[in-house]
């Protein structure tokens, strides 16, 4: 069993999703947890899976980025009325609502990136190592219902 570590963020974040045949599909929001739960299968030289902080910077700007933003499908009638209106706060999903279990994985994928270029830069304040992973994604969308992507054994899809 490799070590693990789990980070939370909180943000606040809306969604329509156009193919729900009831409420969903109008604006909402909710007050988003998002659990990151990384694995090593070694400690690194300070004992660690990875700093705490490593996370936070290599997530943190990415997630405030859903910070008070609308999640769409441009799909969706209202996509580009939105968009002029609201600029960079509507996050455009090509194709796909965006779900919390497709939110999951959009994390997901962002951070396992980032973690492997971290893994390969030198001379970093909180060095990650090489080998680190994100073993799932938990977001929670109230505080009784929550999506999780973790990715198949033998690495993410891509």
């Amino acid at each position: 069993m490799p070590y693990r570590i789990c980070k939370t963020f909180e943000v606040e974040n809306g969604h329509m999703l156009s193919k729900h045949p009831d409420k969903c599909r109008f604006p909402h929001g909710h007050s988003r947890t998002v659990e990151l739960v990384l694995e090593a299968d070694a400690l690194d030289g300070n004992d660690m899976v990875c700093d705490f902080k490593a996370v936070k910077e290599a997530l943190g700007e990415f997630l405030e980025s859903f910070d008070h933003a609308m999640c769409m499908n441009v799909a969706d009638p209202m996509y580009a009325e939105m968009k002029h209106r609201y600029d960079e706060r509507i996050i455009g999903f090509e194709g796909i609502d965006p779900t919390t279990e497709v939110l999951a994985k959009v994390v997901h994928d962002y951070l396992e990136e980032r973690l492997s270029e971290e893994g390969k830069r030198t001379g970093a304040k909180y060095p990650v190592q090489a080998g680190v992973r994100v073993a799932k994604v938990r977001v929670w969308e109230t505080s009784s219902s929550w999506a999780e992507y973790e990715p198949p054994v033998g690495g993410t899809e891509r």
